[in-house]
Order: structure tokens, then sequence, then C-alpha cells
């Protein structure tokens, strides 16, 4: 027999309060407020140069991946080639990204980010790493731990499989 303390009804009953409709609503609202706010940097920088969020996108995913084939950057952005298209085109013929053909198979197109593309890239970032280090810094580590869990749980399969291999794969060879 173990001596653990016994849970009444009332104190499981607290911990789904967070389950109620009013603070899923208000969940959804924190999620759109901070989505705003953190992206306003960025999009001011993007916007000075005629680009918007989609650019940011490919931006960050290449930088993250040098070498990524266009086939997986169309997986992570779970969008169609003809989109990713319209955003590629302009930033590869402003020499922000480089296509070269495949070391193995010619007909796959590899992304990376020229040095004019990575400078970008980096000023995006640190506009933004300014607003998550201030808000991870107020929260504390436990709230950073438990905000990462909450993302991973809104993300589908597909989503959480890209963020996981993000960090890990070698660029194609």
């Amino acid at each position: 027999m173990t001596d653990a303390p016994e849970r009444s009804p009332l104190a499981a009953g607290r911990n789904l309060l967070f389950l109620r409709e009013e603070e899923l609503r208000l969940a959804q609202d924190l999620l759109f407020f901070g989505y705003r706010d953190f992206t306003a940097g960025a999009d001011e920088i993007l916007a000075e140069l005629g680009m918007g969020r989609a650019h940011h996108r490919v931006l960050h995913f290449v930088g993250r991946r040098p070498g990524i084939t266009v086939g997986d950057l169309l997986g992570i952005l779970a969008i169609t080639k003809q989109s990713l298209g319209r955003v590629l085109q302009p930033l590869v013929e402003e020499d922000y990204v480089t296509q070269t053909p495949g070391r193995h198979d010619r007909r796959q197109r590899l992304l990376t980010l020229t040095d004019k593309g990575a400078a970008l890239e980096r000023r995006l970032f640190e506009r933004q790493r300014e607003t998550v280090m201030r808000a991870y810094r107020e929260a504390g580590p436990a709230a950073v731990e438990g905000f990462r869990r909450v993302m991973r749980g809104l993300m589908g399969d597909q989503a959480r499989t890209a963020c996981d291999t993000l960090g890990t794969l070698e660029p194609p060879r």
C-alpha cells in the first residue's frame, strides 16, 4: 500500500478549469495577439523591401536547412508548388536565394541563402529574437517548457516531424 495523498474530485476538477470555453477563447486571443506582435517588427522590415510573411518563411527555413530541396520546403510550408514559385522566384531574381541542381539527382533543386539573403534572414531573426527573449525571461524556465509542449500539441503530425528534423538533418549532398 502506498502513502500517496488521496485526490478529491474537487481538486481534479480544478485542474480542468483551463479547458472551459472561456479559457480556450482566451488562449485563442493570446495566440492571435501574440502572433500579431511577434511578426510586427519583421513585417516592417519586409514591407520596406516589398516582401511579406511568405518570403520570411522561405528565408527562415532555407536558412535553417541550407541545401534544402524544393520538395522538402514544400512539405514544411504545406503549400503548393505554384504558391512557392510566386514567392521563391523573386527571392532568386533579387539574389536572396540560390538554386542549384542536386549532385545525385539533377532534377532536384537545392536552395541556399546568398550572403544577401543570410543578412536579411539574420536581421529578421534578431528583430524577433528580442521579443522571444523578453517573453522567455518574464515567464521563466518552467513556463518556457510548458509553452513548447503547448505549441507541439497544436501542431499536426507533419509539422511535428518537420520541427523535429530541422536541427538534426544534415543538408543534402
